[in-house]
């Protein structure tokens, strides 16, 4: 978490070439600029950069209005900044003690092809290692496992799922020696990696638990690997899930002669998952006293703050305190943390139900965030690690 005008986060998305990515950030941007959105929500997501969001709006009013497909990209890694915005309205006391006004997400797209092909010369290995360099500091990395494939290879799936695991964990160890600076291992690292099944409307039957449990079955002993690989790279690797949370996307129902853009499945749990499922586990991994000291420093980073706008306290009182706190980069205590990390359930709700009586558009967002967590749970498209 970097802590600025925004509170900014970071989520790295892998997958194969032809596994999704292009139609999934097109569809996640586009539907988030239908009228129907901008006037129920609370939000406004805007790109940072005006080219890069004119053409993910037009890939997805393709889709929709011509059932026409994006153009696929090759060897092109491509970071996405989205601005979240509170809309109008928002209660001018409440934004002026919240300790950001607004959100940042970086979405990271890492060519697929750089895990299945070698690379054509040193000029390209560069390139490759200076992307993977910069998602390093991402919060949450999504593996994306194909229905398409999965399809293609009905009751043979481990071929698949461990052709899939292995091109990844052998690509990340072909840049292990690039990215660690003499042998030492990476402070910041993604630490959260989901697996996510796309395209999951070819699926309709699959539900998150099946989904966890074709992968356990089939190719349990390649994510287990896959675990270790990544543990070589990073410092505290007690601080890693790696396979342990699950969720199903999809852009839309895809038929011959339609696209349903509106027909979507998990994309709504994309800010959530890159705003607030990091929250939970860091502070988990800090209660439970797992995170080494620097370790911990950058994974907290950020998170006082996230935490008084969870549960809408006021972050910088007036006067020499408040000043301290800003220069102390928003460190509350353990007793805000824990509130905002256990508020769950009915509290959650009133907490949602009181920002949004007061106007509080900041903790109604996060709150809302938590809450779409915990409906994705619901309808089985979600499966939180415990751990």
């Amino acid at each position: 978490m970097q802590l600025k005008r925004a509170l900014e986060q970071h989520i790295a998305v892998f997958g194969e070439s032809g596994s999704g990515k292009t139609v999934m950030i097109s569809s996640f941007y586009g539907s988030k600029q239908e009228p129907q959105y901008l006037k129920d929500s609370l939000i406004r997501v805007v790109a940072d950069e005006t080219g890069q969001g004119n053409r993910l709006h037009r890939n997805y009013l393709g889709m929709r209005n011509s059932a026409r497909l994006p153009a696929p990209t090759r060897f092109s890694a491509t970071s996405y900044s989205f601005s979240v915005k509170l809309k109008d309205g928002s209660d001018a006391k409440a934004m002026k003690a919240a300790p950001f006004d607004a959100l940042r997400l970086v979405w990271h797209d890492y060519p697929g092809e750089w895990f299945e092909e070698d690379v054509s010369g040193p000029e390209e290995a560069q390139r490759r290692v200076d992307a993977f360099k910069s998602l390093l500091g991402s919060d949450v990395a999504l593996l994306l496992v194909d229905s398409q494939r999965l399809l293609d290879n009905a009751g043979e799936e481990d071929r698949y799922l461990k052709s899939l695991l292995s091109n990844f964990r052998n690509g990340l160890l072909s840049l292990k020696d690039e990215l660690l600076d003499e042998g030492k291992p990476l402070v910041e690292f993604p630490r959260i990696w989901i697996m996510a099944l796309s395209k999951s409307d070819l699926l309709p039957d699959l539900d998150v638990f099946n989904f966890r449990d074709l992968l356990i079955e089939k190719a349990g002993d390649d994510i287990n690997e896959l675990r270790e690989v990544l543990a070589g790279l990073v410092e505290g690797s007690a601080a890693l899930s790696v396979g342990e949370d699950f969720v199903l996307l999809s852009s839309a129902k895809f038929g011959a002669d339609e696209i349903e853009v509106t027909k979507r499945v998990g994309l709504e749990l994309i800010l959530p998952l890159a705003a607030i499922l990091p929250f939970e586990r860091h502070v988990r991994w800090a209660k439970a006293k797992i995170i080494p000291g620097q370790v911990a420093e950058n994974l907290l980073r950020g998170a006082g703050a996230l935490a008084a706008a969870l549960i809408g306290r006021q972050l910088n009182p007036p006067g020499p305190v408040g000043a301290l706190l800003k220069l102390a980069g928003f460190i509350l205590s353990k007793e805000v943390l824990d509130a905002a990390a256990q508020l769950a359930g009915d509290k959650l709700r009133e907490a949602n139900a009181e920002a949004i009586a007061k106007s509080d558009y900041m903790t109604a967002t996060l709150t809302g965030f938590r809450m779409d967590l915990d409906k994705g749970e619901a309808d089985q498209i979600f499966l939180k690690s415990l751990k």
